[in-house]
């Protein structure tokens, strides 16, 4: 049987920022899912990268 591991550490997927505080990381920051896998974007690069988010383009584009 394996052992269950908690959820993944949040690391910013844009610049990879690390946050002092995972908890409130969890309730600033953005998370998406791209090619089946968890992302998230740090409060700072939501917000430089907002109209790329809205219009729901690939991280790559930005």
């Amino acid at each position: 049987m394996s052992e269950a591991t908690g959820p993944a550490p949040v690391t910013c997927a844009t610049c990879g920022a690390t946050p002092q505080d995972e908890a409130v990381a969890r309730l600033t920051w953005s998370r998406g899912t791209e090619n089946g896998r968890e992302v998230w974007t740090c409060d700072q690069c939501s917000r430089r990268h907002l109209r790329s988010i809205e219009g729901k383009l690939d991280s790559a584009w930005w």
